[in-house]
């Protein structure tokens, strides 16, 4: 059975898949990610923190909407562990 990993929200805030509108989202469902790598940011009050996945593995999806509110705790992406 293979491995996975939810990542979860380290506060309350709006989940961007982006950076940017005009940006491409920093992963996709299929997207290899290494530890350490940013899969999205949360904004909060103007500032942006970086979501970032501590296993490399491969994305397999988000669980929330891109602009969506979000509460810390709230989980948001599944990796699948290499």
């Amino acid at each position: 059975m293979t491995e996975t990993t939810t990542i979860q929200a380290p506060m309350p805030g709006v989940f961007y898949r982006r950076s940017d509108p005009d940006d491409p989202p920093f992963a996709e469902p299929g997207d290899r990610v290494e530890a350490g790598e940013t899969i999205a940011l949360i904004g909060v009050m103007k500032n942006f923190n970086d979501v970032t996945t501590d296993v490399s593995g491969t994305v397999r999806e988000f669980l929330v909407e891109n602009e969506a509110e979000i509460k810390a705790g709230d989980d948001l992406a599944v990796i699948e562990v290499e």
